[in-house]
């Protein structure tokens, strides 16, 4: 029989991975649906922002409802809701009820990415949470990629991506309603907004804004960086899966390395190598196995900023003040993801190199910016 903290684990990775695919699923089919109905790229983007309404609408009730409804009521009722969404999509075709869906959509993902963090944290011991957040941020990173590969394999058309998405949240649902899973439990809300919150852990909420801004950015423009740089459509496409395997094999490696570590200090240097490797991308594209190496290595040390950082939050903070930091982290989350591409955009039309010096200089500027606050482990 299954050990319950074992099972508990296994299921809180589930729930990363789903936010994930939801996530990434979502965000590709629904773009190329609109742009098929004659949207304009205002108009897109409008859509993509009901997203970012969600979280922000989500973030400032979560902290109280979680007390009230418990964590895995409200990640099985987010699941459902998230299924039903990507089957609405499709089966709905009317372009207006597709922006209060996306709301919705985002509600869903925020319950989800911050409930999934809560859980991990509460299913951790001092002594090996660094390793426990590696396996949760290596779990989200496979759902990020798993939707580009439900994409590539099943198409775009006919909604078919849409229900196979829901199929596999739906699945998650079930095994995350199985009895004897490990859940935290919490008596009181924590008081305050997600200005409070985002007060409490700066460095922290810095980290996810980079974290969120780079990762989509990389999933919408490094394979074009490349395509200008020589690369063939194939080739170019390659190199994002290489550095999401990056990002999911190192992040053991480096929750062993932050267990063992003052942690706030190796963000540092995870930060200023994120920095020096991003500048290291316009020397090193013209040859094929060194930009390999360069981005399996970089995509691990990149998101290991994110690894450790929830390692360092889940240390200082616990309960319901947790998860109202972790409501705030979802929200600024939105925000990176919304804001990041398109200023990748404009670095891009500027320079040849823009994409690479944009992320060398938000990974710099976050290194610096982490380096002025009081050191702790």
């Amino acid at each position: 029989m299954i050990r319950p903290d074992i099972l508990s684990r296994a299921a809180v990775c589930l729930v990363a991975l789903m936010f994930g695919l939801s996530y990434s699923l979502s965000a590709a089919l629904i773009a190329l649906d609109l742009a098929k109905m004659g949207l304009s790229e205002g108009w897109i983007g409008a859509n993509v922002a009901m997203h970012a309404v969600g979280v922000l609408i989500t973030a400032t009730f979560l902290p109280k409802l979680v007390v009230r409804t418990g964590i895995r009521r409200l990640v099985i009722f987010a699941l459902l809701l998230a299924a039903g969404l990507l089957v609405a999509f499709p089966a709905l075709p009317f372009l207006w009820l597709w922006f209060p869906l996306r709301i919705l959509l985002g509600m869903a993902s925020e319950i989800l990415f911050v409930l999934s963090e809560t859980w991990t944290n509460s299913l951790s011991t001092e002594e090996t949470r660094a390793q426990s957040m590696a396996v949760y941020t290596a779990a989200l990173s496979v759902g990020f990629a798993l939707g580009p590969v439900i994409l590539s394999v099943l198409g775009p058309d006919g909604g078919i991506a849409f229900w196979a998405g829901a199929a596999i949240i739906l699945a998650a649902a079930a095994l995350i309603a199985w009895p004897g899973l490990e859940v935290p439990q919490f008596d009181k809300p924590a008081p305050g907004s997600p200005l409070r919150f985002m007060a409490m852990a700066p460095v922290a909420i810095a980290a996810v804004t980079l974290n969120a801004a780079v990762e989509t950015t990389g999933l919408s423009f490094l394979s074009l960086y490349a395509i200008a740089l020589g690369w063939a459509e194939g080739e170019a496409a390659r190199l994002m899966a290489v550095m999401m395997i990056g990002a999911i094999l190192l992040q053991l490696p480096i929750g062993w390395i932050g267990d063992r570590v003052n942690r706030t200090g190796f963000v540092l240097i995870l930060a200023a190598a994120a920095s020096a490797g991003a500048l290291l991308w316009p020397l090193v594209l013209g040859n094929e196995w060194a930009t390999y190496t360069l981005l399996f290595i970089w995509g691990g040390v990149f998101v290991g900023i994110y690894t450790i950082m929830l390692t360092i939050v889940g240390s200082r903070f616990a309960g319901a003040e947790l998860v109202g930091i972790y409501a705030a982290m979802g929200l600024v989350w939105g925000v990176g993801a919304l804001l990041g591409p398109v200023l990748a955009g404009v670095a891009m039309e500027a320079t040849r190199h823009g994409l690479a010096y944009y992320i060398a200089a938000l990974c710099g500027g976050f290194a610096l910016f982490a380096a002025t606050k009081p050191r702790k482990s």
